[in-house]
Parts: structure tokens; sequence; C-alpha cells
């Protein structure tokens, strides 16, 4: 009887703790990021306070994450690449039936691992974190989760560096043109199966280790086998000899400002290099009070 209530606390908590889905897309394809822009189409004078109200009410209709490759969404296929959860269950929508399936199969899976005596140590490892970096990298994903894996790797004492970041990103490319550098939300991912398809291309082409273990008890390997590619025409995820970028968008900068290291989310979009003056402040009171002469680029 305690073995049981032990197994039902712990899938229990699985539920609650379990990634909660993706917001889904307002009307006219909006996103917190439409929201944004109102405002300084606003502060511009390029739309009105009504027209800014009519964004603010329906760009987020919904519970869930932030709708494109933001920082949740990223860290819920990073850590489903890592194999700390199940297949696909960084792909639904908060508000579906999927999620709801997704929470009961995740309980399930931790009654599992608990019978098999799987731990989180015994699947973390460096070609995990390994994994789930090249899988950011090939979503484009928030320059956040650099610092969560490092956080994550810390904790798990496994020995994970910037450098390592730089060294991945060197020959992972990104593949996914998805919000907020890109031009498709989360839910139109899902609606062409989710990361799977990516993992198995990446898989396929070497880029990620197999032969990883995965909370499903199997290999990395093993869960992608049956893995069909993604439907014939999409072009939300490109091939791997047609990338967005030809290696990483995260960008390891070393200097002056940032000793010991800082990251910038380089898409390729904006230009891969920059030449002019730099306007310099002293403190951020220096800055807002010369900040009506900051001309941003």
């Amino acid at each position: 009887r305690d073995l049981h209530l032990s197994l039902r606390r712990q899938r229990q908590m699985c539920i609650r703790d379990s990634y909660g889905g993706t917001i889904q897309p307002g009307p006219k394809h909006r996103d917190v990021i439409s929201v944004f822009e109102a405002v300084g189409g606003v502060a511009a004078g390029r739309i009105t306070e009504a027209e800014l109200q009519e964004v603010e009410s329906t760009a987020i209709p919904g519970p869930g994450s932030c709708a494109g490759m933001y920082t949740a969404n990223t860290m819920a296929s990073a850590i489903e690449a890592m194999g700390m959860s199940l297949p696909n269950s960084s792909a639904q929508e908060a508000v579906s039936g999927e999620k709801k399936t997704d929470c009961e199969k995740a309980g399930e899976a931790v009654v599992e691992l608990v019978k098999r005596g799987i731990k989180p140590s015994d699947i973390l490892s460096k070609e995990s974190f390994e994994n789930a970096i090249t899988t950011v990298i090939a979503l484009g994903g928030s320059t956040n989760a650099v610092l969560h894996l490092l956080a994550v790797a810390h904790d798990a004492r496994v020995e994970i560096t910037l450098e390592d970041f730089t060294r991945i990103g060197a020959r992972v490319p990104v593949l996914a043109d998805l919000r907020p550098s890109g031009r498709y939300m989360m839910s139109e991912l899902i609606r062409i199966g989710g990361i799977q398809p990516l993992l198995k291309t990446l898989l396929d082409a070497g880029l990620i280790h197999g032969d990883c273990l995965t909370v499903t008890g199997k290999s990395l390997a093993e869960n992608l086998a049956d893995v069909q590619p993604y439907p014939p025409g999409q072009d939300i995820v490109r091939t791997l000899d047609d990338p967005i970028k030809a290696d990483s968008h995260l960008a390891i900068l070393y200097g002056n400002l940032a000793p010991e290291g800082a990251v910038a989310k380089i898409t390729g979009k904006e230009g891969t290099r920059f030449t002019g003056p730099a306007r310099v402040s002293v403190s951020y009171t220096h800055l807002r009070a010369h900040e009506t002469s900051l001309h941003l680029v």
C-alpha cells in the first residue's frame, strides 16, 4: 500500500509539473510579439490606441506558453531531445485533448521508471546534453536555453560549457522557420509532427547520439525508429541541404564587457557583421538621460 501511495503521489506530481503546452495563435496569426509591435506602432504614430487595444485583446487567446520557439517551447523541445520527457511531449497545445493524454502518459511513465529503478542520472549524460543543444540550434531556439542547460548540467554533474555550444554550433544548421525570428508558430509545427521528424533527420545525419537512454526505457534511436518524415511541401522545417543558416544562431561572445562569455542570437537575417559607432552609457541612469538621442539599429 505504501508503495502504491508513493507511486500515486509521484504520478500526480508529474502531471502537475508536465510542460503545459503552447498557446494557440490569435486571429490574423498574432502572438505576444504582435503586442510588442503594436505598442511600438502606437509610439511611432502608425496605429491608434484603439487598434492597440484590439491587438492586445486577441493576440493571446488562452492559456499556454508563448506561441513560437520562445523559452518554454525551446526548453520543452530540448528536454524531449535529452530523453527526459516522452516523445512528442513538447508538441501539444495547452488547450487540447492531446495535452491531457500526455499528462496521463507522463504519470504512467514515472510509475514504470520507479519500478525499473531508472533515475535522471541514468539519462542525463554529456551526450544527452549534446542532443539537446543540437536540437535547440536546429529549431532556432531561445538564447535562454544556454543558461538553462548550463544550470541543469551543473546540478546533474555533467560537464557542459559555453565552448560546447560553439563546437556543436559549427556543424549544426538552423532549420526551423519559427517565431520570433521566423514566420511560423508552435501550433503549426505541431500540425506537421512536432520535433520527432526533426530528431529523426538529425539522427540519420549523425548529428545526435542515438544510444542515449530516455524516459521510455528505450534508447533515442529506438524511439525514433518508426518516425516518418515531415509531409511533402511543408516549409516550416527545412532540409539539411537548404538551411535557414548553415551554422548556429547562438553566438558565444567574449570581450571586456563579458570576460567569461555572453550569448547573442544571430539568425543571419540581420546580417552576420556590423561595423559602426557605438554609443556608450556609463550607467542605466546615464542611458535613460540620453535615450531620446539613441537610435537602435
